[in-house]
């Protein structure tokens, strides 16, 4: 279905909202798309968040039942840290499930304000392996002794003591594992979320070609796998902020309608 078979109009945020809270909405639907475009996506069944600025603790959530690809900035249903509905006359509900995982990691982490959680094949495969991710690239030495896993539980439940697992498994760290699941990567901004979240599964990918050749692996050193993932955390910029603007081109340039 294309932008112009899919009329999402019966919802139009433009001018309804702050100016903060829109920029984010069109971020974070950029963000949809984007992983559309990349592949990151399994039908209606993963979701991406992004904390409302100055609302106390309100976030954004892709409605239940549209694809990625049919996410807009107006479509983004705001929540409150309960689960609720802040506006009872937008047509769209939000999937329960994908309520715990986010609220798990943005009721607690006030750093983090965009999570992505997604079932990639790579992701699923890596959460599924007993050594988890391994050191054996570039892409994988940022999140060196920064990733936490969390053991499965089966399909999320409305369950407050399941998020305060989740939320003591992944403690300081960003990103996660759940096993047997998918992946959680969580950013400072959407554009963060997005970069690191796309490191994360080329780590993955690389990682299963290099086990598939059924060959010896070659880590690096400790110490050089600690001084890689300082140089990610220091490189002078927060992660993104190059980069999103550059992938929100690429979607400007494919003439996808995500900012209404």
């Amino acid at each position: 279905m294309t932008d112009a078979d899919f009329d999402v109009h019966d919802v139009d945020l433009r001018g309804k909202v702050s100016d903060a809270e829109w920029q984010v909405r069109c971020d974070l639907a950029a963000c949809y798309r984007l992983c559309d475009e990349f592949g990151i996506v399994d039908r209606i069944n993963t979701h991406i968040s992004a904390r409302v600025p100055d609302s106390g603790g309100d976030f954004l959530l892709n409605p239940v039942g549209l694809l990625f690809d049919e996410v807009t900035a107006s479509s983004l249903v705001r929540i409150d840290r309960d689960g609720n509905k802040t506006d009872p006359d937008h047509p769209y509900d939000v999937n329960p499930a994908g309520y715990v995982i986010h609220s798990a990691v943005l009721n607690v982490r006030s750093d983090i304000m965009c999570v992505i959680h997604h079932h990639s094949l790579a992701g699923i495969a890596v959460a599924g392996l007993k050594e988890g991710l391994l050191p054996v690239s570039q892409h994988a030495l940022q999140f060196y002794d920064r990733i936490a896993y969390h053991d499965y539980e089966g399909f999320p439940t409305q369950d407050n003591e399941e998020c305060a697992r989740m939320a003591r498994n992944l403690g300081n760290h960003r990103t996660m594992f759940l096993r047997n699941h998918g992946v959680v990567v969580g950013g400072r901004s959407v554009g963060e979320a997005f970069c690191v979240m796309d490191d994360l599964e080329k780590a993955c990918e690389a990682q299963l070609m290099m086990q598939a050749t059924g060959r010896e692996l070659h880590l690096p050193s400790p110490e050089m796998c600690e001084r890689t993932a300082q140089q990610f955390e220091n490189i002078g910029r927060p992660r993104g902020e190059t980069e999103w603007p550059a992938m929100k081109r690429l979607l400007d340039r494919q003439g996808m309608i995500y900012a209404v």
